[in-house]
């Protein structure tokens, strides 16, 4: 780990814990800062705040006291999850109080090189993927940030040899000065997350700050195939290597005549790839290009390509049942990845979606779902989708009180060769208190079948 003197006797204000909060607490402390923790939850309720406590770390807790800032801070670092909008953080932009999230420490004390990867959609697959092909080509990789580990955890024991590779949010990527990966993939960009944003400018530029910091030794993969996406990171000083699932791209990745390629080499056979659907296909050549910049053989990229099948709640196979296949893309909290993953099959499917409602509707799903001959809702937008489900002419649809009733319903209503399909479109928080603990559920429910 590098020692930092950056944050050496400052003050230092670390706003909500969580495990990044945590993380970048005792990461602070170690650099010689002087720490407070504020955390809403109330200290006799909240285990992490009393480990911190007995570090020697200042703690409060319950509320978060506008009147701290009075303190004298010098620097918030703050969970990400934490919007811009929360009156500590507003006040603490306009004293000009730098806030950061503890992405920014790990990079700061980091002695391997990064990889940043981050993008509407296809982040942790692409990530996963990635670090499977450069442990398989030698690499010595190291996976953090949303996926695993907090990276300000995994960067204090980095090794100069080792590279990380971390998935980042835009919520992440906001708290950000220094930050500057060596290789930065934005995987696509689309409209998302606009209750934490407020708009898509807001978003599509917290998205950018991964290349804002990059030099003409750095390199960033984008998507070829959006064109707002290439004018968003118009700036990058970094050197551009593109991808694209349609067209023969100049010095990136390519999908031609049935063979993945980069730079006009053929790196292997389509045909060999185990992971399924089409919105993959970006997230593959994602990591061919990032492999090949390291000098990955073609050898150990297909090698890794051929047995990949998935991250779990990502179109994850979960079983096959009497002919019928289980699959968990309990990921899919917005409509964007549900489309997806129903373009994914080609056959019968039964989709099971429902969720938090925030107030979108669902009819730009209907193009998607010709192949669905039954629908099961479930959750607060149970009804929105049924009336989506109406429009699109599915014969079929069901509602139900959650996602464990929901596999039941939708094995009854199946028949041999269907595809019975979890890909909410929403976010869990009505019923469940994150997107894995609803696929655990539903990966539960089919094996009790």
């Amino acid at each position: 780990m590098k020692k930092i003197t950056k944050f050496k006797h400052k003050k230092v204000l670390v706003l909500g814990l969580a495990k990044s909060g945590v993380s970048a607490a005792s990461l602070l402390h170690k650099l010689e800062a002087f720490v407070t923790v504020n955390d809403q939850k109330p200290l006799a309720e909240n285990p992490e705040a009393q480990g911190l406590l007995q570090e020697g770390i200042k703690v409060i807790c319950g509320s978060h006291p506008i009147e701290l800032l009075d303190e004298g801070f010098e620097y918030v670092v703050k969970n990400p999850g934490i919007p811009y909008h929360n009156p500590l953080i507003k006040r603490a932009v306009e004293k000009g109080i730098p806030v950061l999230t503890e992405v920014e420490l790990a990079y700061l004390v980091s002695e391997a090189e990064m990889i940043g990867i981050t993008g509407t959609n296809g982040k942790t697959t692409t990530t996963t993927l990635l670090y499977e092909i450069l442990n398989e080509g030698g690499q010595r990789p190291l996976i953090a940030g949303n996926i695993g580990t907090v990276a300000s955890e995994v960067a204090q024991t980095a090794a100069k040899d080792e590279k990380m590779v971390v998935e980042l949010s835009s919520f992440q990527l906001m708290g950000t000065q220094e930050f500057s990966p060596h290789i930065a993939i934005i995987t696509n960009l689309y409209e998302a997350h606009l209750d934490y944003h407020g708009d898509l400018g807001e978003y599509w530029h917290a998205k950018a700050n991964i290349t804002k910091n990059q030099t003409e030794d750095d390199y960033l993969i984008i998507n070829h195939d959006q064109d707002h996406l290439v004018k968003t990171v118009g700036f990058t000083k970094a050197s551009i290597i593109p991808f694209s699932t349609t067209q023969e791209v100049e010095g990136g990745a390519y999908i031609k005549a049935g063979g993945i390629y980069f730079k006009k080499e053929r790196i292997g056979d389509l045909s060999s790839v185990v992971l399924p659907g089409a919105h993959n296909l970006e997230n593959i050549l994602c990591a061919v290009a990032a492999a090949k910049l390291y000098g990955v053989s073609n050898e150990s990229i297909m090698s890794v390509l051929g047995k990949f099948a998935g991250v779990k709640h990502r179109t994850q196979f979960v079983k096959e049942v009497n002919g019928r296949k289980f699959y968990n893309d309990s990921k899919a909290t917005n409509t964007l990845a549900t489309k997806s993953a129903l373009n994914a099959f080609n056959t019968p499917t039964i989709l099971l979606a429902g969720g938090l409602d925030r107030g979108n509707g669902f009819d730009d799903l209907i193009p998607h779902l010709k192949n669905v001959k039954t629908l099961i809702t479930f959750g607060e937008t149970a009804d929105k989708l049924q009336q989506t489900g109406q429009k699109a002419g599915i014969k079929t649809i069901l509602r139900v009180d959650n996602v464990e009733k929901a596999v039941p319903a939708a094995f009854e209503n199946s028949e041999e060769g269907d595809v019975i399909l979890l890909s909410p479109a929403c976010a869990s928080w009505d019923q469940y208190r994150t997107f894995e603990e609803r696929g655990d559920i539903f990966i539960k429910a089919v094996h009790t079948l």
